[in-house]
């Protein structure tokens, strides 16, 4: 599978599907992979470009505080390498943030974006949040680590369904043989560009058709959060499942496929 050059590292990305662009960046500590759920049912519609972030799976891990504008521009060079502007952006929790960088610094580049479980800045509880997350790495064992990310991202309603439980249960046995784990450093990379991701003033200049989308039950990142993206950008639209958490997108992933797709196939 193709890795690219790009801002100083090596990036790896695959390619799903045909038709127009979709580009996907997935969240902290997560590699594009994570996104196989969604992409079962958008290759069929889309040209799904999938990448590992900076810092995770089989892209570079620099040593060091990343930022999202920098993840942002990682981003534009591989679709720089593709020969492609003016793509479709999905982006969830840590990607938004990417995603609105990317929007940003590169609005030619951008069609439309979807903004999942999104943050404009973090306050004190949040970059505390983050803090704790890089402190559980540094002393859990990987299935420990993985037990309290899922007791952040998903609701009680997953909890109490035994089949989701299941799930999650056999998730943290896979994260305990993980071939591509992910370091400490690269984690700690990651958590900095999120604690110090501020585009607050910088969201109405994103004029692209926008979803903002959440849930209501969402611990990790709250929904004053997402209801503060979605009031910085013109025109964009919100939407909140109720009793949802962070990992909405798992928890009903037949209506977000669909709800995305809908969205999408309006900016055409």
């Amino acid at each position: 599978m193709p890795t690219i050059k790009t801002n100083g590292i090596n990036m790896y990305y695959e390619e799903r599907g045909s038709g127009e662009p979709l580009l996907l960046i997935m969240g902290i500590t997560a590699p594009g992979a994570v996104w196989n759920v969604h992409v079962a049912d958008w290759k069929h519609h889309f040209r799904c470009i999938i990448g590992d972030n900076r810092g995770v799976g089989q892209t570079d891990k620099p040593a060091g505080a990343y930022t999202s504008e920098q993840m942002a521009d990682d981003y534009a060079g591989l679709l720089d390498s593709l020969e492609l502007e003016n793509v479709n952006v999905v982006g969830c929790s840590m990607g938004s943030t990417i995603a609105q960088q990317l929007a940003i610094r590169h609005p030619e580049k951008v069609k439309s974006l979807v903004l999942m479980c999104p943050w404009a800045r973090c306050d004190a509880y949040a970059k505390g949040l983050f803090q704790h997350i890089m402190n559980s790495k540094a002393r859990f064992r990987p299935e420990e680590f993985s037990l309290y990310i899922q007791l952040l991202i998903f609701s009680k309603s997953s909890w109490d369904d035994p089949r989701k439980h299941e799930e999650l249960e056999l998730g943290r046995k896979q994260d305990a043989v993980n071939p591509h784990p992910q370091p400490l450093h690269g984690l700690e990379g990651q958590a900095a560009a999120c604690i110090n991701h501020n585009a607050l003033a910088d969201l109405e200049k994103i004029n692209q058709p926008t979803l903002v989308i959440g849930g209501r039950e969402d611990i990790f990142t709250p929904v004053w959060m997402a209801e503060e993206v979605a009031n910085g950008i013109p025109n964009a639209e919100l939407f909140l499942y109720d009793k949802l958490g962070h990992a909405f997108h798992f928890e009903n992933t037949d209506d977000f496929n669909l709800r995305v797709r809908d969205f999408l196939s309006k900016t055409h």
